[in-house]
């Protein structure tokens, strides 16, 4: 005999399931893909339209009503999405006008620039860290730092203005991969924010902390401008910074909000590969409580940002029902 009372479940009351409420109907379902005959419209249409897939169409939509209406799509990113390959996929979203602001960890600029100047970049950690000879490149060290402390003396630019306008001047083979190149020949701001320490010419004899710091206060202030725009409408995206990006752009934000600009209801996402901290509540969630909507959205750069892009590019060529 058992020890245990147990609930006799013969009083429970059933309900119908035409009467429940239910989440999804067939009508939502995924449709098979014929890759011999559909286009990608009709892939990105095949999609179910359930959970991420269904926040993801979501958010192509908010990003194509934002720019039709004039307001900004800020892009944040760290350095992983110039490593694993997408540069050319995020330049062409600068170039078609729907990323107005590109904001980068100089981490970021640091492969931005090896690409353009010596299409090489991505330093075998492990097989340098050894003997202390990890970051220890003079090329990059002297081109970065010498166009900060360039700039820091004689003028007025940003740390991403300094960058660009250096490749800009060294026309370099693969300038076409340079997303500072591209955003400084456009007029879109570009900015990148250093944290002195992180990064590898910041061990160099040629770091100038003076010239790094003002030149990334510059960009912060450039960034909390651009942020102002974001009022009923607008979008800020964050693809792989989980420190640096989301800390800069909450307080960016701040900075808006402090000088007058109230308004909320803009929309927010994360990619990235893991869910981290500071980009769920820096981003997706606090910017947002006020009225808005934060997505996250986790898996390889290298597939969700050209699944992103393309289905972009598919509803700015798509006509909408009712129109030829």
């Amino acid at each position: 005999m058992t020890r245990y009372k147990r609930a006799d479940l013969s009083g429970i009351k059933t309900i119908s399931i035409r009467s429940r409420k239910s989440n999804v109907t067939p009508e939502q379902f995924a449709r098979p893909f014929d890759g011999r005959t559909g286009s990608f419209a009709e892939f990105a249409g095949s999609l179910p339209d359930v959970l991420v897939a269904k926040d993801l169409k979501a958010l192509v939509r908010d990003i194509l009503e934002s720019r039709k209406d004039g307001k900004p799509v800020i892009l944040m990113m760290g350095a992983h999405v110039i490593k694993v390959g997408l540069s050319p996929v995020l330049i062409d979203l600068v170039k078609r006008n729907i990323v107005t602001t590109v904001a980068m960890n100089s981490a970021s600029a640091i492969h931005d620039v090896e690409t353009a100047m010596w299409g090489k970049t991505s330093e075998d950690v492990a097989a340098n860290l050894g003997d202390g000879r990890f970051g220890m490149v003079r090329e990059t060290g002297e081109f970065i730092n010498h166009a900060l402390t360039e700039a820091h003396r004689e003028s007025d630019l940003g740390y991403g203005e300094a960058l660009a306008r250096k490749l800009m001047e060294a026309s370099p083979r693969f300038l076409e991969h340079s997303i500072l190149a591209v955003c400084y020949s456009l007029g879109i701001p570009v900015t990148v924010h250093a944290a002195i320490g992180t990064d590898i010419i910041h061990q160099q004899p040629t770091m100038d902390g003076a010239a790094t710091g003002e030149l990334s206060f510059r960009d912060f202030r450039t960034l909390s401008e651009c942020c102002m725009g974001l009022s009923k409408g607008g979008v800020v995206l964050n693809v792989g910074s989980a420190v640096i990006m989301p800390e800069v752009f909450l307080k960016a934000l701040t900075v808006a909000r402090n000088l007058g600009r109230k308004g909320g209801r803009f929309t927010t996402a994360v990619f990235d590969m893991n869910v981290h901290y500071r980009p769920s509540m820096n981003v997706q969630q606090r910017p947002t409580a006020g009225g808005g909507k934060g997505y996250y959205f986790t898996g390889h750069h290298e597939i969700m940002i050209p699944l992103l892009a393309a289905m972009i590019q598919t509803g700015m060529s798509t006509p909408k029902k009712g129109t030829r």
